[in-house]
């Protein structure tokens, strides 16, 4: 069983300091298992800021390698880690910043076959990954699986948050229906994306979190935060359950998982 040593209350003193965390609040966090669908712009901020606060368990899903053009943004890695996996290159990096957390690296892909099992291990899942598929793939299998969801996005100068709380509010379908068509989106690769932008929507899926394992504050449960960057302009927009979801409505149609590449004609 954890136990706070002098140099856990010394590290951890601005939260236990804080009447809404203070000690049962950081035994929480250690407690609690988060997985990062994603070591990349939204995944790299996250994993580094819940590792600092003292999260006790982080898994990341990914099996990438580590590219130049990725150091614009994605700051958990370095010109040392070019080549290496992006999960090791995270796990390194954590285990340098905070050795009380214990960092679980699945180098694979998230897909219909592998998400059920990976997430059953942990009680928030984190999506920042970089695509349609991805995407409803992983609001489908914590629906599923009754897994509360960090959802993000990022695109050029813009970038969406929203928390889904399965049974308690919208899912991510409630929002979007389905994947669109693939002559219609553009990937960041394709469009850009400012390299602070991931940083804004990573830190605040990394607060929701944290908000969601203490059982502190309003969450984005039933309301989306949208942030244009050159306007500075953050806005809250409704986002109502829709009964007729296929996935979390009243009569879902969707009971079993589906990776959509075949619909979306793209690779992860």
């Amino acid at each position: 069983m954890f136990e706070f040593t002098e140099d856990h209350i010394k590290r951890y003193s601005r939260h236990i300091l804080l009447p809404e965390v203070g000690g049962i609040g950081q035994k929480k966090i250690y407690d609690a298992k988060v997985l990062l669908v994603g070591a990349g712009g939204i995944g790299a901020p996250v994993a580094y800021y819940l590792a600092a606060a003292g999260v006790g368990t982080i898994g990341i899903i990914d099996e990438d390698t580590v590219e130049l053009s990725n150091l614009q943004r994605q700051i958990i890695h370095s010109m040392d880690d070019l080549g290496k996996e992006k999960a090791i290159s995270a796990k390194e990096t954590i285990e340098k910043l905070n050795t009380d957390v214990t960092v679980v690296t699945h180098l694979e892909r998230a897909s219909s076959a592998n998400i059920m099992d990976i997430i059953s291990k942990y009680d928030i899942v984190v999506d920042g990954s970089d695509n349609f598929p991805t995407r409803y793939l992983i609001n489908d299998a914590c629906i599923l699986s009754n897994k509360p969801l960090s959802s993000g996005a990022v695109f050029r100068f813009n970038g969406q948050v929203m928390t889904i709380v399965p049974h308690e509010g919208p899912c991510y379908r409630c929002l979007y229906r389905e994947p669109p068509p693939p002559d219609m989106t553009a990937s960041c690769q394709e469009a850009g994306v400012l390299g602070v932008l991931p940083g804004t929507i990573g830190l605040l899926q990394a607060t929701e979190v944290l908000k969601l394992i203490i059982g502190q504050g309003d969450l984005l449960c039933g309301r989306m935060l949208n942030y244009e960057a050159l306007e500075m302009d953050f806005r809250k927009i409704k986002v109502n359950r829709n009964p007729s979801c296929a996935v979390c409505g009243d009569n879902p149609t969707i009971t079993e998982l589906d990776d959509y590449e075949a619909f979306c004609q793209m690779k992860f």
